[in-house]
């Protein structure tokens, strides 16, 4: 019986062919889905043990599909290893250093997978968590329902903005980088 239950979001049945053949066999039951709503989709009913989530699939985005589990303290516990052939791809969603998920840049090799694998769930641990905090917005909610949907519009509105900052300086850095060779 399998213990580990791993999740392979990936359009590419080759990569996951290959990382189904690279884990030991018999510890782990892969999943697999071919785009990013069937992923998140399997994330939310089978709950597994370690997500492999490319960044770049067809009908949600691996980016919208990191976004949709980090909303959800309940998955953000889950190890995660996000795969890209071009590790900027990442780097301009999601500044280094990678707190708790792992990176692993396609082609890799078993080693590099299972060390992958490792770092993700040893980052994972470390991971403060954030369910903790819902009882305390939900008594913030009763006390003044109309102020906190506008504080919460606000903290989106400026979410966006910050992120649209992190992408403009993470372009200026890449153009500064290439200037520099």
């Amino acid at each position: 019986m399998a213990s580990h239950k791993v999740l392979v979001i990936d359009d590419s049945a080759v990569i996951r062919n290959m990382v189904r053949d690279m884990l030991p066999k018999g510890n782990f039951e892969v999943l697999e889905a071919k785009d990013g709503v069937q992923g998140i989709t399997l994330v939310q009913q089978e709950r597994p043990t370690l997500i492999m989530l490319d960044f770049l699939l067809p009908r949600m985005s691996g980016w919208e599909v990191f976004q949709k589990i980090q909303e959800q303290p309940e998955l953000q516990s889950i190890p995660l290893v996000l795969m890209s052939g071009r590790k900027e791809e990442v780097t301009e969603k999601i500044r280094e250093p990678f707190e708790y998920f792992e990176f692993v840049q396609k082609p890799f090799d078993q080693r590099q997978l299972i060390e992958a694998i490792k770092l993700a769930m040893s980052k994972a641990k470390r991971r403060p968590n954030m369910a903790v905090k819902a009882p305390a917005a939900a008594a913030v909610a009763t006390a003044g329902g109309g102020d906190l949907a506008a504080l919460t519009a606000q903290v989106g509105r400026l979410q966006a903005e910050v992120d649209a900052l992190k992408k403009q300086q993470a372009q200026i850095l890449a153009f500064i980088k290439q200037k520099l060779k």
